[in-house]
This record gives C-alpha cells, sequence and structure tokens, in this order.
C-alpha cells in the first residue's frame, strides 16, 4: 500500500474518531446550543482535523519509510544502486524483488550442488566399497587356512585380482575425468579408417558378446570412410557404448549394430541395440558419474560405472556432443559426430 493511501485511511479513521468523540461530549453534557453557527464550526474543525492529520502522518510516513529504506541500503549489495542515485518507494521495490528472485535461484543451485555432491560421496564410496570388502573377506579366509587348500587359494587369488583390477579401473577413470575437466589431457588428432576401428572394437569385445548371445554388426555405405580424432580416445568410446549395449543385452536375440554415415563435413556414428531401453525420467541423468540407470546398485559384472561421463568429455573435448534416444523395453540408441577426413 503506498504512503498517501495509507495517510488517506489513517486520517479519515483518526477524524472520524475525534468528531465520534466530540459528538459524545455534547451529548454527555447535553448542550443545548446547536445552532447553524455551532455546526458549521464544528465542521470546520472537522475538516481542519482531516487535512493536519493527513499531512503530518504523510510526512511522518514519508520520513520514517526513507530512513528504513536506507538502512535496508545500507546492507544490501553496491550493484543494486547507481551512484548518488535517489530512488524512490516502487523502484526500490522492483529492485528488492529482482534481488529477492536472484538469491532464490543461487539458493536453489546450492541444494542442488549440495544434493549432488552427497548423491556421489555416496556413489563413489559404493563402487570403491564393494571391491574392498571382496579383497578383505577372501584374505580373511586365507588367513584363516585356506591357504593351505591349493585349489581354494588359486580360486580366492583370483578373484582378489579380479577386485584390485576393478579398483584400478575405478581410480584410472576417476583420474581421467578429471584431466579431461581440467583440460590436462592433449588429444592426438590423426586420420584414420572409423569402420576399420569399430571392427577392431568388435573383435576386442566378441567374448563378451558371446557370454551375452548378442550379434555385433557394422552397417555403412562405404567401405572405408575417413576420419580426423584422436584414434585412442575414440576406440575408449565405441568399447564403452558397445560394451554398454552388450551389458543391458537382456534379450535371446540381442543384437547391437553400429551405423556410420557421412554428412556434409562430418561423419555420424550410431551405436543401436534392441535392449532394455531406458526410462525417459532416467535419460537426463544417464552421463552423470556413477549413475545406475538399474534399480539396483548391486552389479557384480559392471565397470567403473563411469563409462558413459567419460564418453561425454572425450566427445566435448573433440567440439561435439553424443546424443541418446531410447524407448523403455525396446532398445537405445547413441549417436554422436567427428570431423570428416
Amino acid at each position: 500500500m503506498k504512503f498517501s493511501r495509507l495517510s488517506f485511511i489513517t486520517a479519515l479513521l483518526m477524524t472520524i474518531a475525534i468528531a465520534v468523540i466530540v459528538v459524545a461530549f455534547d451529548y454527555a453534557n447535553r448542550l443545548e446550543n446547536h445552532s447553524p453557527r455551532m455546526m458549521l464550526l464544528l465542521a470546520i474543525s472537522t475538516l481542519l482535523i482531516f487535512v493536519i492529520t493527513y499531512f503530518g502522518i504523510e510526512i511522518l510516513l514519508r520520513y520514517y519509510g526513507k530512513r528504513q529504506v536506507r538502512k535496508i541500503a545500507d546492507r544490501l549489495p553496491d550493484e543494486i544502486f547507481d551512484d548518488n542515485q535517489n530512488i524512490g518507494f516502487k523502484e526500490f521495490s522492483e529492485k528488492i524483488f529482482v534481488l529477492r528472485q536472484k538469491t532464490n535461484t543461487e539458493m536453489d543451485t546450492m541444494k542442488e550442488m549440495e544434493n549432488y555432491r552427497k548423491e556421489y560421496i555416496g556413489n563413489i564410496s559404493h563402487e570403491l566399497k564393494t571391491p574392498l570388502f571382496s579383497i578383505q573377506g577372501y584374505v580373511d579366509i586365507l588367513r584363516d587356512g585356506a591357504v593351505e587348500n591349493l585349489n581354494v587359494r588359486d580360486k580366492y587369488l583370483e578373484r582378489i585380482g579380479i577386485s584390485v583390477e576393478r579398483l584400478i579401473a575405478i581410480v584410472n577413470d576417476l583420474d581421467m575425468i578429471n584431466r579431461l575437466e581440467a583440460g590436462e589431457i592433449n588429444l592426438n588428432i590423426s586420420e584414420f579408417d572409423i569402420n576399420a576401428l569399430i571392427k577392431e572394437i568388435f573383435d576386442f569385445l566378441d567374448l563378451e558378446a558371446q557370454k551375452k548371445n548378442a550379434s555385433v554388426k557394422l552397417q555403412s555405405p562405404q567401405s572405408y570412410i575417413s576420419v580426423k580424432a584422436d584414434k585412442q580416445k575414440i576406440s575408449q568410446v565405441l568399447i564403452n557404448l558397445v560394451s554398454n549395449a552388450i551389458h543391458y543385452a537382456n534379450r535371446q536375440s540381442a543384437k547391437i549394430t553400429v551405423t556410420t554415415a557421412i554428412s556434409g563435413n562430418k561423419v555420424l556414428i550410431e551405436i543401436q541395440d534392441n535392449g532394455m531401453g531406458i526410462k525417459p525420467e532416467l535419460l537426463p541423468r544417464i552421463f552423470e558419474r556413477f549413475y545406475r540407470v538399474e534399480t539396483s546398485r548391486n552389479r557384480k559384472d559392471g565397470g567403473s560405472g563411469l563409462g558413459l561421463a567419460i564418453v561425454k568429455h572425450i566427445l566435448e573435448a573433440h567440439g561435439e556432443n553424443i546424443s541418446v534416444e531410447s524407448e523403455y523395453l525396446e532398445g537405445t540408441k547413441f549417436s554422436f559426430l567427428l570431423d570428416k577426413a
């Protein structure tokens, strides 16, 4: 409410109150002099009381309001006000509203960052805890006398080795992501045949595909397509994406298809599977570190949980993005572009 409106209402109420008091006092003393002159004098007195009260309250409120505004302004950031700026109450209120909106946005961002930090710490603790507890358990069993049995000893040492390899993979992947984000890894750009590299990846993951009874194939309009990129890094991208597709191949006739095609001065690479797919609400988070699309976090045969995060960072280092399309229980398709040589 503006000061003038507040002053008007306050003055009107005070005048009415004084008039009621005067009339009540008049009747209380049973005055008999009710001449027109007396009534006119009463009316003029009432009007004077209203005017004096209105302007008096207006001056007091504006003076008090300015003092309060200045006290608040002294506690606010300097960038809200220009030098020697004399603003009114309306302008001040607008600036305060903008500041409040900005503060609320910053607070929401801080809360999101805090939640992400807590979830990230929980995820990395879980990923490290699983292999560490396995190692500890097998070592305790061996210490209790199982080391004397050669068959048991060899089996447990092999499992300890697998757990150690997983720990090393997690640490190496974390180190790579941190270095990629810090720009400490330089790309070794060269020209190579992307189709030949994909076939090499298929050979590398052949045993994994056989275990899942999954078939992998390459579709391309040309036998040879040359790209300009870091071959070792793109190889890691393809290994992560194809390996993920094989891992989520939960059908008897699982199929993973890698497609390459020339699009202007770019080469499009798509990795598509007919696996379990990803729920729409989970798609925005699949490139986060350690994020699992599975309802259970207990994956015994999984990797470090950082594969898609590494894929995203490697492609961003190449100046490219990765996109994903998925239909739950139908399949998923990842696609990205590389420079054509």
